[in-house]
């Protein structure tokens, strides 16, 4: 697909570009004759396989290594699309979606924080500075309508509302900054919707069929959306339908 908005030899990474999200938006745009390079960055396995793609390993928790990732990405030029992908909602190990207060922990708050918001913040303390400047570049965050505090109405899900909540102060405060820096560039958060992943496969149960959807479509729609957007945007958070989330 052609991002409009975009200049020609665009060069792109991906955060989390093993998971579904981040490999359909690796796919997608190593697909475009108007991408010059995507950088995937994963901690499991390599990004697509692609002479366009660069899979380079990477620790969200380790900011030494989001250090090392952005100096290799930013080696080539200026960057035009910075793409998180990442996020956690459940685990292995015991976190899972709170339906009450009694069960919220110390654990768990701190292991959502450190996924879904601290490891989006340090990817872009240290991305930021590459954004191309005098033409639209975009750094973007994969966000949840439930971390809008205005349209919590249903309660729960404790640690990855607040985590969720925190990464829309944190975008809107890079943005602040970003603005002042480099005006024709963008910071925001996305939300992609219910998407066919391992993230939401254990709740899926109540989506309707013809909202969940699957990861290429949730990565078409995430990219028009993107290409839409010019900087008055900035700060703010979008769902995959182009609709601005309240705060």
């Amino acid at each position: 697909m052609r991002l409009g908005s975009f200049p020609d030899g665009l060069r792109a990474v991906v955060v989390g570009a093993g998971g579904g999200i981040g490999s359909a938006l690796v796919a997608l745009l190593a697909e475009s004759p108007q991408v010059a390079q995507v950088y995937g960055l994963t901690r499991t396995r390599p990004a697509l396989e692609n002479p366009r793609v660069l899979s380079i390993p990477f620790d969200l928790r380790d900011e030494a290594s989001i250090v090392a990732a952005s100096a290799r990405c930013r080696a080539d030029g200026p960057l035009h699309l910075v793409l998180v992908a990442t996020g956690v909602l459940h685990d292995d190990g015991g976190l899972q979606p709170e339906k009450s207060w009694r069960a919220l922990t110390g654990q768990s708050l701190a292991e959502s924080f450190a996924v879904n918001a601290i490891g989006p913040a340090l990817l872009a303390k240290h991305f930021l500075e590459g954004l191309a400047t005098g033409e639209k570049a975009v750094f973007a965050a994969l966000s949840a309508r439930v971390g809008s505090i205005e349209d919590n109405r249903l309660g729960g899900w404790y640690s990855y509302r607040t985590a969720k909540a925190a990464l829309h102060m944190l975008m809107r405060t890079f943005a602040i900054e970003l603005a002042r820096r480099n005006p024709t560039a963008l910071c925001i958060a996305l939300h992609p919707g219910t998407v066919d992943t391992d993230l939401s496969r254990p709740f899926q149960s109540g989506v309707p069929e013809k909202r969940l959807f699957s990861p290429r479509y949730a990565a078409e729609c995430l990219l028009r959306v993107l290409d839409t957007l010019d900087s008055s945007a900035s700060g703010n958070a979008f769902s995959w339908d182009g609709q601005r989330l309240p705060f």
